[in-house]
C-alpha cells in the first residue's frame, strides 16, 4: 500500500533536511513523498496543487502550516518546533545583551517561558496570530529592549530589516522524521476509513434486502436502491422526511421508543408480501436512529428451494438422525446421550470405532441435531481417494494450477461446507504433508485453492472418525499431535456390536424389515437362528451383520429364517461354531467380556477412564468386573 504525501517547506532549509530524512529511511515506509517550497500564500498555493495531484496527506510548518489548516480541507501534519530546535538557535547568539526574544506564530513558540526557567536564560515570547503583525511586534520588543531574537521565517525577515540579532528556528532532522511517520499513520487511517466506507455503501447498495433507516427524530436518513423499487420512490426525495410519508404504519417509531428489536412481522406493500426486522441503533447507551430491514417473502421461499434442490444434487446432505442409531443397550445409550449433548455445541468432535459400527450415521445425527442442520453436509473417505488427488479435492483448484486441471477450476470440499458440516471419515490415511494444511484451515478458518492467490473464509464444523489407534500413529510419526488436539476437542467411541448383543435382535428385525422385498415370503427369524447370530463376534459389526442377513433372505426358503440358512449365510459348520451353553450364556460370553477388557485396557495404555470411557461403563464398573 503506497501513500502520496507532500512536504510545503517554508524555507529551503528544511526542503534540504527534509530530503535528508527522506534518503536515510527511504526503506522504513512506503511511500511518495513530493517536495516542495513556499512560505505562506506561495506554500498555500503549492498544498492546493498537491492536493489536486492526489496527495493524502500534508505536511508543513509554522504559519504555513496554519494557513493551509484554515484554507483546505486536507489532512495536515504540522512539523512541530521542539525545544531542541529552539536550544540549538538560541546557541548561535552570542553575548546577547538582554532578553532574548523568541518570535514566531502560537504552534511554533508555545512553551518557550517555560524552557527559559530550565536553561536559565531570560526569554519573552512574542506571538503572532497573523504575518502582517510581525514588523510591529518586533518594533515593539524592540522598544522594550530586545535586541536579539530566534523565529520562524517571516519573522527573521522582519527583525534583519530592523538591523536586529536574528536566528531562525530550524527544525531538525528528527522533527522532520516525526512528522512524516505521523503522517503515514494518519494516511492509513483514512485509507482504512475510506475503505470501509466504500464497503458499506456497497453492501448497502448491493443487498438482497430492502434497507431504511431513521433518526431518532423518526426523519429517514438511508433508503437503498432495492427499497426505493419496493416504496415505489427516489431516495432524494425522501430522504430527511418522516418515515410515514412512505410507510404510514411504520413501526420504526415504536422502536425508537422501546429501545427493542422486532422480527417476524408481515408486512403488505404494493402487492409484495414482506419480512421486516427493526433494529434500533443505539450509540452509549443512546438511541441515535433505527434501521429496517425487509425481505420479499417469495424470493426467499424461491432462494430456499433452490439452495435445497442443488444441495441435494450434489449429495451434500445428512439424511439419518440419531434416532437412527438403533441400540437398547446402555453403551449405545450413552453414546446418544453423549452425542445430543455435543450437537449443542460448535466444537470439533472426533468419533472411533471399529469399522462398520456406524460412524457416519452418528456424524450425519450430530449435523442434523446441531445448528448447522440447514447447512451443507459434506462426507469425504481420506482412504477412498488416490494421494495425489486428496488436496485437490479437499481445497479445489484454480483454471490452470496443473496440467489436466478443468476449465474454471473447481471447488473444494471445504468451500462446499461452508457454512455446514465438514465429516472426514478414516482421518487417519490422511498423509502428513496434508494434515498440516488441514491444521491451518481449522486454526484459521480460510482455506487458499491450488494455484489461487487469494484466501477464501470458511465456516465450518469438522468431524473426523477413523476406526485406528491415532495415539500410537503419533508417536510413530505417522500422524501429527497439534491435528490430533485439534480434532479431538469431542469425542464419541461407538462401542463394537459385540459388547452390545442385546441390541442384536432389535437390528436383526430392523435389517430384515428394509430388505423384505428380496424374499417377500420371509416373514420373521426362528429363535434359534437369531441365538446363532447372538453368538457370533462379528468383527465387521453391523455392516457385516447386515450383509449376513441379506444372503441368508437371498438363500431361504419358506417364511422363517431358520438356523441352517444363517449357518449357511455365515459359512459355519457344526464342527467349526464355538458351542456355547442354551443358558444366559454360560462361560463363553464372560470369556468374550473378560477378553474384550483387556484388549480395549492394552490398547488405553490401562488409562481406566478411557477404557471404562470406551466400554461404556464407569469406572466402579470397570474394577468390579476386573475384580471378578
Amino acid at each position: 500500500m503506497t501513500f502520496r504525501l507532500a512536504i510545503i517547506a517554508p524555507y529551503p532549509g528544511l526542503r534540504e533536511t527534509a530530503a535528508e530524512v527522506i534518503r536515510e529511511h527511504e526503506t522504513d515506509w512506503t511511500a511518495s513523498i513530493e517536495l516542495l517550497t513556499g512560505d505562506l500564500g506561495e506554500g498555500l498555493e503549492q498544498a492546493k496543487n498537491a492536493v489536486d495531484k492526489g496527495a493524502e496527506v500534508i505536511i508543513s510548518r509554522g504559519g504555513t502550516a496554519s494557513l493551509i489548516a484554515r484554507s483546505l480541507d486536507v489532512l495536515l501534519v504540522e512539523i512541530e518546533v521542539n525545544p531542541i530546535d529552539i536550544l540549538r538557535a538560541l546557541s548561535k547568539i552570542e553575548n546577547p545583551l538582554g532578553p532574548i526574544g523568541v518570535i514566531g506564530f502560537r504552534n511554533v513558540i508555545y512553551g518557550c517561558e517555560e524552557l527559559s526557567r530550565v536553561i536559565g536564560v531570560p526569554l519573552q515570547e512574542i506571538a503572532l496570530d497573523d504575518e502582517r503583525e510581525a514588523e510591529e511586534k518586533i518594533r515593539t520588543a524592540a522598544r522594550q529592549g530586545i535586541r536579539s531574537v530566534v523565529g520562524d521565517a517571516i519573522s527573521i525577515k522582519s527583525a534583519v530589516r530592523l538591523g536586529m540579532d536574528a536566528i531562525m528556528i530550524e527544525s531538525g532532522k528528527e522533527a522532520v522524521y516525526k512528522a512524516i511517520r505521523e503522517a503515514l499513520r494518519i494516511a492509513a487511517i483514512r485509507r482504512r476509513e475510506q475503505e470501509r466506507a466504500e464497503l458499506i455503501t456497497t453492501l448497502i447498495a448491493s443487498s438482497t434486502d430492502a434497507l431504511v433507516a431513521v433518526d431518532r427524530q423518526s426523519c429517514i436518513t438511508l433508503l437503498n436502491p432495492l427499497a426505493e423499487t419496493i416504496f415505489s420512490t427516489r431516495a432524494s426525495e425522501v430522504i430527511g422526511r418522516p418515515i410515514g410519508d412512505i410507510l404510514p404504519d411504520s413501526r420504526l417509531p415504536r422502536v425508537l421508543e422501546s429501545r427493542r428489536q422486532e422480527w417476524g412481522e408481515l408486512e403488505r406493500v404494493n402487492g409484495r408480501v414482506l419480512a421486516s426486522k427493526l433494529t434500533p441503533i443505539l450509540i452509549r447507551g443512546e438511541v441515535a436512529g433505527a434501521l429496517a430491514t425487509y425481505q420479499d417473502v417469495t424470493q426467499v421461499q424461491r432462494f430456499e428451494q433452490s439452495v435445497r434442490q442443488k444441495l441435494y444434487a450434489k449429495g451434500l446432505v445428512a439424511r439419518t438422525q440419531l434416532a437412527d442409531f438403533i441400540t437398547l443397550s446402555r453403551s449405545g445409550l450413552a453414546l446418544l446421550a453423549k452425542a445430543r449433548q455435543f450437537a449443542a455445541v460448535d466444537s470439533n468432535v472426533l468419533i472411533t470405532g471399529e469399522s462398520g459400527t456406524g460412524k457416519e450415521m452418528i456424524a450425519q445425527g450430530l449435523h442434523n441435531l446441531s445448528r448447522r442442520a440447514k447447512g451443507p453436509f459434506v462426507a469425504f473417505n481420506c482412504a477412498a481417494v488416490p494421494e495425489n488427488l486428496l488436496e485437490s479435492e479437499l481445497f479445489g483448484y484454480e483454471e490452470g494450477a496443473f496440467t489436466g486441471a478443468r476449465r474454471g477450476g473447481k471447488i473444494g470440499l471445504m468451500e462446499l461446507a461452508h457454512g455446514g458440516t465438514l465429516f472426514m471419515d478414516e482421518i487417519g490415511e490422511m498423509p502428513l504433508p496434508l494434515q498440516a494444511r488441514i491444521l491451518r484451515v481449522i486454526q484459521e478458518k480460510e482455506v487458499m485453492r491450488i494455484g489461487g492467490e487469494r484466501i477464501i473464509p470458511v465456516d465450518l464444523r469438522l468431524l473426523s472418525a477413523t476406526n485406528e489407534n491415532l495415539m500410537q500413529m503419533i508417536e510413530t510419526r505417522r500422524f501429527r499431535k497439534d491435528l490430533y488436539y485439534r480434532i479431538n476437542v469431542l469425542r464419541l467411541h461407538i462401542p463394537p456390536l459385540r459388547e452390545r448383543q442385546e441390541d442384536i435382535p432389535l437390528l436383526v428385525e430392523h435389517i430384515m424389515n428394509r430388505h423384505q422385498a428380496m424374499n417377500p415370503a420371509i416373514r420373521g427369524i426362528a429363535a434359534k437362528a437369531l441365538q446363532l447370530l447372538g453368538r457370533q463376534d462379528w468383527p465387521g459389526n453391523v455392516r457385516e451383520l447386515e450383509s449376513t442377513l441379506e444372503r441368508a433372505l437371498l438363500l431361504a426358503q419358506g417364511n422363517m429364517l431358520q438356523e441352517a440358512d444363517i449357518r449357511e449365510a455365515l459359512q459355519l459348520n457344526a464342527a467349526a461354531e464355538v458351542p456355547v451353553e442354551a443358558e444366559a450364556g454360560g462361560d463363553a460370553l464372560l470369556d468374550i467380556e473378560k477378553s474384550t477388557i483387556d484388549r480395549i485396557l492394552r490398547e488405553e495404555k490401562f488409562n481406566y477412564s478411557r477404557a471404562a470411557s470406551r466400554l461404556g461403563i464407569n469406572r466402579t464398573t470397570l474394577w468390579r468386573k476386573l475384580k471378578k
